[in-house]
């Protein structure tokens, strides 16, 4: 019962942290809609990692080449998504954004590492390849930056790079997305997926980048002297 109301009390909270956060900044509270999207591709990304959804053939064939390396990844990779979007929105909540933020950092370098061998031993075409193994490569370097801005008490600085590193995650739910429409629609799959393995990070990467940060920086990001 302890456990049950804890929970709705977590439900509740998170669910009012969206409605203050959806008020003080909209276009905050769209990227982490966005981001909440990602949810479902995660959860099916950690299910396959744990052998509780059969891989399609694809996967099947990496996780054949690369055992052990490639279930790493889709476990990582797959609760990096789902944390990703509870570790923006509770930003203000310190006790809860600290863990969560902790977790989510040893996720997506795992995730990242892991992603350089799987985009290498992919059965994809060379473009795709390409794009995944720049997406992995361009998500290590911001995670790790994004952890030096933050040792350095470095806020907003952190706080971009953090954001930066959410939308070159997101990469992975606009991939899957892409796989569904080309299968349903008959499309010559090896260009749509490659278009999709470089332009589902580069133009989210974009968007974050060029636009102002969503929220005002507080007076935290100074580094102590």
């Amino acid at each position: 019962m302890t456990n049950a109301a804890t929970t709705a009390l977590s439900a509740g909270g998170f669910k009012s942290t969206m409605r203050q956060l959806a008020g003080r900044s909209p276009r905050l509270a769209a990227i982490c809609g966005v981001l909440l999207l990602a949810l479902p591709t995660g959860f099916v990304a950690v299910s396959q990692g744990l052998g509780a959804i059969p891989l399609p053939y694809n996967l099947f064939v990496v996780d054949h080449s690369l055992p052990g390396t490639f279930k790493l990844h889709m476990l990582a990779s797959g609760a990096a998504l789902v944390l990703i979007p509870f570790v923006i929105a509770l930003r203000r909540n310190r006790a809860l954004h600290r863990p969560l933020g902790y977790a989510a950092a040893v996720c997506v370098l795992l995730g990242a590492l892991t992603s350089l061998p799987v985009a290498i031993y992919s059965h994809s075409a060379v473009m795709a390849r390409a794009g995944f193994l720049a997406q992995g490569v361009v998500w290590l370097a911001l995670i790790a930056l994004g952890i030096s801005a933050i040792r350095r008490r470095q806020f907003a600085d952190h706080a971009r790079l953090m954001l930066a590193m959410a939308a070159v995650a997101s990469g992975a739910l606009w991939v899957r997305l892409t796989t569904t429409l080309v299968t349903g629609y008959d499309l010559p799959f090896d260009t749509v997926y490659s278009c999709a393995a470089w332009l589902g990070w580069l133009v989210p990467l974009a968007v974050v980048t060029l636009l102002p940060t969503p929220w005002t920086p507080s007076s935290r990001n100074v580094a102590p002297r």
